[in-house]
């Protein structure tokens, strides 16, 4: 079979492999000089940069780093009823701000102040409270407390009588959410007659939503309690009852009321401060309390605020006054001291400014040992706060 496949081979010409050129050698000689790669050098401008961007940041970090170093510490409150855990009765509790608030670390968020429970916002109050009234209270505390004026809580109250000495502990009063008054409503009324009766507008009372009136029907049934918001009405004059005496025929004391009971005397200059306190123990003056009840514990000096005629010098009930004194200075006024427990001097006497002409004390209608002091001019009172010197 060999010999076969060798005659077929000679059929075929070889084919020729090409011929690849072995390489020369290349002398150093001939090699062309090179010029050696030379190292870049840094750019000067962007070194300086660097440098004065690093410096800066580092004096930002330094100095609020020293900023929030120097801030006083936040102290925060906890009320001590407002946990049973808290031992410490409501000490003040310092927070550094540097270490705690909300946020962490150096850089807090908003600092808030810690409360242990939520904070319900209150509701506006439509319906009246009743009040209990306690020793030591007086009409002008109570009017602060819920925010209302005296004369309100008289007007809803007919237990007093129009009188703020009538408070008795243990009394109950009833408090209007806002100034004003309650009113019955009754046949043929409309919101135009009543709110003239009770000065104040009929639109408010047609929108107080304690009156639940339907603005597409607004119609109040008979025997309904209405209330007028910022309503008034006379109250009674208590100091009318007690007559104001002049000292003598033509002083111009007196008033339409008067009685000539002494003699002529000294004219007083000014008016004094009658007590050796300074501050008011309850009623300040106002609609109801024509003059004010200044602080004066019970046997206490009572001084006559200025030079004049003693014209009434009256132990008893006195209309709820109590054991009173008037003096008439001569100069068209007229002061008044009650519920004293001792009076000192007598009617038709002469006294001087700063002379003691009795005691405090808790006679009459009275809630407690205090001077309630008058000033009239002329019959009519005016506020002791305006001539006191």
């Amino acid at each position: 079979m060999k010999p076969f496949f060798e005659k077929m081979k000679s059929l075929f010409p070889a084919r020729s492999k090409p011929e690849v050129p072995k390489p020369q050698a290349i002398s150093a000689v001939d090699e062309p000089t090179t010029t050696p790669r030379k190292e870049k050098k840094a750019d000067r401008f962007t070194a300086i940069s660097w440098v004065l961007t690093i410096v800066l940041v580092a004096s930002l970090l330094g100095g609020t780093l020293y900023y929030k170093s120097t801030l006083p510490p936040v102290v925060v409150t906890v009320p001590a009823e407002a946990t049973e855990e808290s031992s410490a009765g409501g000490a003040p509790v310092a927070v550094d701000p540097g270490t705690s608030g909300e946020g962490s670390g150096l850089f807090p968020t908003i600092f808030r102040k810690l409360q242990v429970k939520t904070n319900i916002p209150e509701r506006p109050r439509y319906a009246p409270e009743i009040y209990r009234v306690v020793r030591g209270d007086s009409m002008y505390r109570i009017a602060e407390l819920f925010e209302v004026k005296s004369e309100t809580i008289l007007y809803v109250n007919d237990q007093l009588d129009d009188n703020p000495h009538g408070l008795r502990p243990g009394m109950e009063l009833t408090i209007p959410p806002v100034d004003g008054l309650y009113y019955e409503w009754k046949d043929g009324d409309t919101f135009e007659a009543v709110a003239k009766k009770f000065f104040a507008e009929p639109e408010d009372i047609v929108n107080y939503p304690g009156n639940q009136v339907d603005l597409t029907d607004p119609e109040i049934k008979q025997g309904a309690l209405v209330f007028i918001p910022d309503g008034s009405r006379e109250l009674r004059n208590w100091a009318a009852d007690l007559q104001t005496a002049s000292r003598g025929a033509n002083t111009g004391t007196g008033g339409a009321n008067a009685t000539n009971a002494c003699g002529g005397g000294p004219v007083a200059s000014g008016l004094g401060w009658p007590a050796d306190a300074v501050s008011l123990s309850g009623n300040a003056y106002g609609p109801g309390h024509l003059g004010i009840d200044i602080t004066a514990p019970e046997g206490s000096n009572v001084y006559a605020a200025g030079t004049g005629v003693v014209t009434m010098a009256a132990g008893g009930w006195n209309y709820g006054y109590g054991n009173v004194i008037q003096i008439d200075h001569g100069n068209g006024d007229v002061t008044v001291y009650a519920h004293l427990s001792t009076i000192l001097v007598s009617q038709c006497q002469t006294v001087g400014q700063g002379a003691v002409i009795g005691l405090s004390g808790n006679t009459g209608n009275s809630f407690g040992a205090h001077l309630h002091f008058e000033v009239r001019r002329g019959g009519a009172n005016i506020n002791p706060y305006n001539i006191l010197q």
